[in-house]
């Protein structure tokens, strides 16, 4: 039998992962995600997941809330309100390194633990054809930073330092390990 998690979160992505790392994923509602508030990339994606986060104890099971937060020096950029946002987004991004951070925040009986993972990623140069391209797909929809790296989003890509997971939405590496100091392995 698969061990089981509660995931509140609507992300496709999230959930194809943690079942892809041998879990039964069960989707359920979380709290409204409450606006991106500028700052440092950590505290905000933390701040983001732990409000995501429904109120019910997690006893039978773990629940884990995460938000995803792309930081380009001092700029945040979460989800892209419409395709202009997005294309400002990509050009913002061009040709430059910036880091995706996603938070985590996971809860088992009574204990919870919160954490944030960073990892580093390099845009190459965009071109206009490119960047038409790329929004004309729809793939930025729903995406922090407007671009998915698991899908057409990689041809935007030069480099990755980090955990490529964490950039795709969870860093389960990361959610394993929390998972293990509670004792529960999947």
């Amino acid at each position: 039998m698969k061990p089981s998690l509660d995931l509140a979160s609507r992300s496709p992505r999230r959930r194809d992962l943690l079942a892809a790392a041998g879990f039964e994923v069960f989707v359920v509602p979380g709290r409204d995600e409450p606006p991106l508030v500028a700052g440092d990339a950590r505290q905000a994606a933390l701040a983001v997941a732990t409000a995501k986060m429904p109120t019910r104890r997690a006893d039978d099971r773990p629940l884990l809330a995460a938000d995803t937060v792309v930081a380009l020096g001092s700029r945040l950029f979460g989800k892209p309100r419409d395709r202009q946002d997005a294309e400002a987004m990509l050009w913002a991004l061009s040709g430059r390194r910036h880091e995706v951070v996603t938070a985590v925040a996971l809860r088992y009986g009574a204990a919870d633990a919160h954490f944030a993972v960073c990892s580093e990623v390099t845009f190459r140069k965009l071109s206009v054809p490119t960047v038409a391209h790329y929004l004309d797909s729809g793939e930025y929809l729903d995406k922090a930073g407007a671009y998915g790296i698991q899908g057409l989003g990689v041809s935007l890509v030069e480099s990755v330092l980090g955990s490529y997971s964490n950039v795709v939405g969870l860093p389960v590496t990361e959610v394993l390990t929390a998972l293990r100091a509670y004792g529960y392995e999947p």
